[in-house]
């Protein structure tokens, strides 16, 4: 095997297989990727049994065909430290050869035939949407995810399909973020699994993996696994086990509440303001929007105290929420900074909902008042 390859782009396409790569395994070829070069193209590949993933990449020049394996370490410091535009990897009889013009590494040589299989996407039936679109909605929910809960479907974001409508959700039973999408299905698909759940490592990869030159993205899940296809990418994984809490009823109704309007960046800047002497226990800040005016506050005996204001077209009697700032940055982090968003609020005791005009909602639990 022979590949001229640009060291950004191979960089940037390992990074993402080697997120796949198990810290610790029984198993001593599981901590390489796979790296063949067929028919004109370079395909890294990656698994940990759990999931797996290929990965075409860019700019990548076959002169001989042929497989290698990747040590994920030493190979990703190459990457990483060389200065060289261009590396070339070639295969001896003994040894894995990377070397550009001012560096040159020589590496044992393990069998690739050991790796095991990375299946390719070979589902006739499945459902379609566009990419771009995709990945803002796993932006948009799986930041929600509680990956550390006993509740392990807490630990990934449900995909729910009626028809060509497509929602994600994701909720760690503090706060809860759902997105609606559209899309199509592709020879008669329809999710007969109700419960749907891609674990949030997973789901983190692919999204990575989208490029903005990738158009559409297709997947179908089956009974116990999901597939995703990209331009570029192909990723299996595992669902998550167990059945996914009601969550439509989560979501508060508008009826009887206080909307305010705003832009996403001052609002943004405001709470990081306030948070900065926020309890590092509690985390709690107060929100109090009224007389055309948002103040958030914070205080802690120790540190000190916050008071940050800004204009605001609300201008009825002030009513004051409590809610935990990370939640809320949350919120604020996966939107443009002009992105306009309303929230609706009844009193201390009810769920705020934060939503926006392309169906993204978030709903947070209030704090009791510090």
């Amino acid at each position: 095997m022979k590949i001229v390859c640009n060291r950004e782009k191979f960089l940037n396409g390992f990074q993402i297989a080697s997120a796949l790569v198990p810290t610790r395994s029984p198993r001593d070829i599981l901590n390489s990727i796979k790296v063949e070069a067929l028919d004109g193209k370079v395909i890294l590949m990656a698994t940990d049994q759990e999931a797996g993933v290929r990965l075409e990449l860019d700019d990548a020049e076959v002169q001989t065909p042929g497989k290698a394996l990747l040590n994920v370490q030493r190979v990703g410091n190459i990457l990483r430290e060389s200065s060289d535009e261009t590396l070339t990897f070639e295969t001896a009889s003994t040894s894995l050869d990377i070397h550009g013009q001012h560096s040159e590494f020589h590496l044992p040589l393990a069998n690739p035939d050991e790796f095991p299989n990375v299946g390719r996407f070979t589902e006739d039936s499945y459902f379609e949407m566009p990419a771009q679109l995709f990945r803002e909605m796993v932006r948009r929910t799986v930041f929600a995810t509680d990956t550390e809960s006993t509740r392990y479907q807490l630990g990934g974001v449900l995909f729910e399909i009626d028809g060509d409508e497509i929602t994600t959700v994701a909720t760690d039973g503090r706060r809860l973020a759902t997105m609606k999408g559209k899309g199509k299905s592709v020879n008669g698909y329809r999710n007969q699994n109700t419960s749907t759940i891609v674990p949030t490592k997973q789901l983190n990869i692919i999204e990575r993996s989208i490029s903005e030159n990738d158009q559409t993205i297709q997947f179908a899940a089956r009974a116990s696994d999901v597939m995703f296809r990209t331009d570029r990418c192909t990723l299996y994984c595992r669902l998550v086990e167990g059945r996914y809490p009601n969550w439509s009823m989560v979501i508060p109704s508008r009826e009887g509440r206080t909307r305010i309007e705003g832009i996403a960046g001052p609002f943004f800047a405001a709470v990081r303001q306030a948070s900065i002497v926020a309890d590092p226990d509690s985390r709690g800040i107060e929100f109090t929007f009224g007389n055309g005016t948002l103040i958030v506050a914070a205080r802690t005996a120790d540190v000190g105290q916050s008071r940050i204001e800004i204009p605001i077209s609300y201008n009825l009697e002030p009513i004051s929420i409590t809610m935990d700032y990370r939640y809320v940055l949350d919120f604020f982090k996966v939107l443009p900074p002009e992105k306009g968003f309303a929230l609706d609020v009844k009193s201390n005791t009810e769920p705020a909902l934060y939503s926006t005009d392309d169906e993204f909602r978030y709903v947070v639990m209030p704090m009791s008042r510090f």
